[in-house]
């Protein structure tokens, strides 16, 4: 019984010993390297992680504080303009109600209309007078008429160009002021760089639309002293011309002052004698 006992123990501790060399592990080599590279990886990986969340993260701290605006730059930069004025005049002969509107309004019926009114009107002269006057005085006041004429139609188009410019400049003005508000805004929402782009491509529309209406009013300017210089140049040339008729005509027409005189002074002499 006693040698059963033993031999069931060494049997017992023989199956256990060989249960424990089964599950002794075995190094692989291979496999190990792979875990160190794959772990190098991940650090990497984390490394690389951490450092895009902190250029977000920059990135983030300067669009809000380029987003924010200084409390006191309206104070220091605000400033106020002088505005378009309506134009207005006393009407004591019940005449200048046109005008008015025209430059208040730019409208070219009342444009028209007002300076007719306003100004004296051009007579034409009657055929019959033209036709008793020389070739040379006909070109003179056919050429005064006309500069008359276009003064006439520049001063009704420069009337007009104003009273549109004065009429749009309510509108200009509060587009201005919406821009300047905008700009000194401190909503964060105003201050971004697509909302501030916006604001630099609104301000340089508004610069380039006044630069035309500058552009209109000079060039009303220029016809004005283009018509005042073409009466200069009618003047010099009707003055030349009157030189040079009396000098190619100045023997004629001493001739017929002398022929005149002598026959004034015969007529006078004979009658004497007769009495």
């Amino acid at each position: 019984m006693r040698r059963i006992s033993v031999g069931i123990a060494v049997f017992t501790l023989l199956l256990s010993m060989s249960q424990a060399r089964a599950q002794w592990a075995v190094f692989d080599s291979a496999n190990y390297g792979n875990a160190v590279q794959q772990y190098r990886q991940v650090q990497q990986l984390y490394t690389t992680a951490t450092q895009t969340r902190d250029q977000v993260i920059q990135t983030y701290n300067l669009a809000r504080q380029m987003a924010q605006m200084p409390q006191s730059m309206q104070q220091r930069y605000a400033a106020e303009f002088a505005r378009w004025k309506t134009v207005s005049a006393s009407s004591t002969y019940g005449n200048t109600a046109d005008w008015i509107s025209a430059a208040n309004s730019g409208d070219s019926a009342a444009a028209n209309a007002g300076s007719r009114i306003v100004g004296v009107p051009l007579v034409q002269p009657s055929q019959s007078a033209m036709t008793n006057l020389d070739a040379r005085s006909q070109a003179f006041v056919k050429a005064q008429y006309a500069t008359a004429e276009l003064a006439d139609g520049v001063s009704v188009n420069a009337l007009t160009t104003l009273g549109e410019i004065r009429a749009r400049s309510l509108t200009l003005n509060r587009q201005i002021a919406n821009l300047e508000r905008d700009s000194y805004s401190s909503d964060p929402d105003q201050q971004t760089q697509m909302a501030v782009l916006g604001k630099i491509n609104s301000a340089t529309v508004m610069q380039l639309r006044s630069q035309q209406d500058t552009n209109q009013i000079l060039a009303a300017a220029a016809l004005h002293q283009m018509l005042t210089a073409k009466e200069q140049f009618d003047q010099q040339k009707r003055a030349l011309n009157q030189s040079i008729y009396f000098q190619q005509n100045f023997r004629d027409s001493m001739n017929k002052v002398t022929t005149g005189m002598t026959q004034s002074m015969q007529s006078i002499s004979y009658s004497g004698r007769g009495r």
